[in-house]
């Protein structure tokens, strides 16, 4: 007869499988941990992408599907035990499958991302809305048609801080005239013309940032709207070649305001033709239109061309003198010659023409 097992026996053996279970179990855990954590297949280089706003796990969810990393799970976990991933900068990566997961983490840190082409273009003082949808065109930054529909949206005001509360009449010839700031831009390759716009719209409002404190309070004082300024800028800014007749401009347009005196500018008569002259008729002053400054009294309905920081300074900060004419010398200098009547503005006039006849030479 065989001879019944004790109960030690069965107690033995059902230890034995425990443990033996116990040791398998934890041996292949670690062996999942081990594998899911070592570094993939050497592989080519990799851009990788990580959106911003992106969590540390959503950012493992990347790396594993661009195979840089094998396994998402124990690597966000393997994150939380380091400590790592609330440092993690958005952008696009160069990684290599088969770095090591630190190097990963490092790299990511470190914001060591591919820098992305980008297209430069300088936009000069005084230029027009058609002379930068021209100049972006030609050099083939932007679709100038689409570039002029996004300049002629009312809604893209609402990307600037000073724009967003003007109301476009149908006098304007451009809404966003004056509003795009003139100056060199560094932009993503292939920006489209909303983007360069909005860029343009927001360098306005920091430049502004540069003024001095007291600048919203002038125009209060002055009973200014920030358009009106902006379209005292712009005429400042088509009349004045030398940056120390600025102020002295302003002064005689304020002036000639107070006075209730036409502004004859010819730059805004330049503004109405369809292309610039070298010189003006008498005949070109007398074209019908709202930004006639000869036939209508006061400002037009808005800027003329976007006006460089010291032309708004100017404005801001007009010359007080008694000034109401100015013409320029001709003399080869660009400056200009200031009077207070009538009289001297003829006789300056006239002195201007010397000038140009003897082939302004500076006197």
């Amino acid at each position: 007869m065989n001879k019944p097992i004790s109960r030690g026996w069965i107690t033995f053996w059902v230890i034995v499988s425990l443990l033996s279970f116990i040791v398998l179990a934890v041996g292949g855990a670690g062996l999942y941990v081990w594998n899911g954590l070592r570094p993939t297949a050497a592989g080519e280089v990799r851009e990788v992408v990580i959106p911003k706003g992106s969590s540390a796990f959503k950012v493992a969810e990347v790396l594993e599907k661009e195979g840089i990393i094998r396994d998402a799970f124990l690597f966000k976990y393997y994150l939380r035990y380091k400590k790592e991933g609330g440092q993690f900068q958005a952008g696009t990566y160069e990684l290599i499958p088969g770095m090591d997961r630190d190097e990963v983490i490092a790299k990511l840190n470190s914001g060591d991302t591919v820098k992305e082409e980008t297209v430069r273009f300088t936009i000069p003082e005084g230029y027009t809305v058609q002379q930068i949808a021209d100049k972006l065109s030609s050099e083939g930054i932007v679709d100038r048609q689409q570039f002029l529909e996004v300049a002629e949206a009312k809604e893209t005001l609402s990307y600037s801080g000073e724009g967003s509360v003007l109301q476009p009449t149908a006098e304007m010839k451009h809404v966003l005239e004056g509003y795009m700031f003139p100056d060199t831009y560094e932009m993503k390759k292939d920006s489209s013309a909303k983007d360069i716009v909005v860029r343009m719209l927001q360098e306005l409002d920091r430049k502004l940032g540069q003024l001095p404190e007291d600048w919203g309070n002038v125009l209060e004082q002055r009973k200014l709207s920030f358009h009106q300024l902006l379209t005292i800028a712009s005429m400042v800014e088509r009349e004045v070649v030398n940056d120390d007749e600025r102020a002295a401009v302003a002064g005689v347009i304020f002036n000639r305001l107070q006075k209730g005196m036409p502004l004859q500018i010819d730059a805004t008569i330049q503004y109405m033709l369809e292309a610039p002259k070298e010189k003006l008729l008498t005949a070109d002053t007398q074209i019908p239109g709202p930004y006639n400054t000869y036939l209508n009294v006061g400002l037009p309905p808005g800027p003329i061309a976007s006006p460089s920081l010291a032309s708004i300074e100017a404005a801001l900060y007009p010359d007080q003198h008694d000034y109401l004419y100015y013409v320029t010398k001709k003399d080869g200098t660009g400056a200009h010659y200031f009077s207070k009547t009538y009289n001297e503005h003829l006789r300056n006039k006239k002195q201007s023409e010397r000038n140009e006849k003897n082939g302004g030479e500076q006197r």
